[in-house]
């Protein structure tokens, strides 16, 4: 019975119940709008109120759902002042991290990227994505971003990226159905690649940043619009 848990066991239940409802906001399973009901929830994870009220105000903390008083939490979707902030702090912290690619990859780095951005070729066929890989695909950008953050050589931009991680996943999938998007990123981080292979720091970082600035045109050119917080 979850009151019988001592203080280390209810941490890590409500971490567990975090966790959980976390990725499925970030993966889609439950997108902007979706209520979340307390009995609900308690009853999937069988826990008690505390436990899931405590993972809320975490989610709310990080931006991922709204707490309105005396009514059930909301996951929240993005007006475009976020996508255009997020974007804006992807555009410097991914920059920095291709410069430093440039630089300082490890040859198993550039192997793993090389192996990712060959991958990912062979998922695409002109601008569009080989039916029936889209899932393979969006796994491999994911991938390549990871490789690509693990560059930083910097605390402070490991930090800010662990922060916005989860955002950044959940608005990279928003993208998957933008017509001939994925091809062009398949094509944007091959450039990349190329670049850091020629130790070409300056030309690195400005193909990370404009890629991402690309990105965003195409998210904020296919939206409807959202309205701005008020």
């Amino acid at each position: 019975m979850t009151h019988a848990l001592d203080d280390g066991g209810h941490r890590q239940l409500k971490d567990t119940v975090y966790l959980q409802l976390r990725d499925d906001i970030v993966t889609g399973v439950l997108p902007p709008g979706a209520v979340l009901r307390e009995a609900e929830l308690a009853a999937r994870f069988g826990v008690s109120k505390t436990p899931l009220r405590d993972a809320l105000v975490r989610l709310s903390k990080d931006g991922f759902v709204e707490i309105p008083p005396y009514r059930s939490a909301v996951v929240v979707g993005y007006s475009r002042t976020d996508l255009r902030e997020i974007y804006e702090l992807r555009e410097l912290l991914e920059g920095a991290c291709a410069r430093q690619a440039a630089f300082h990859i490890s040859a198993d780095a550039l192997a793993e990227l090389s192996r990712i951005v060959r991958a990912s070729a062979a998922c695409v066929t002109g601008e569009e994505v080989v039916p029936g890989r889209e899932d393979e695909l969006t796994g491999l950008l994911d991938q390549y971003d990871l490789v690509m953050y693990a560059q930083s050589r910097n605390g402070r931009i490991d930090e800010m990226v662990g922060n916005i991680r989860g955002h950044i996943q959940r608005i990279g999938r928003l993208t998957t159905g933008i017509p001939g998007r994925l091809a062009k990123s398949v094509r944007e981080h091959q450039a990349i690649y190329e670049a850091i292979v020629q130790r070409d720091g300056a030309a690195a970082e400005s193909l990370m940043r404009r890629h991402i600035l690309s990105v965003m045109a195409d998210q904020l050119t296919s939206i409807a619009e959202v309205p701005e917080p008020r």
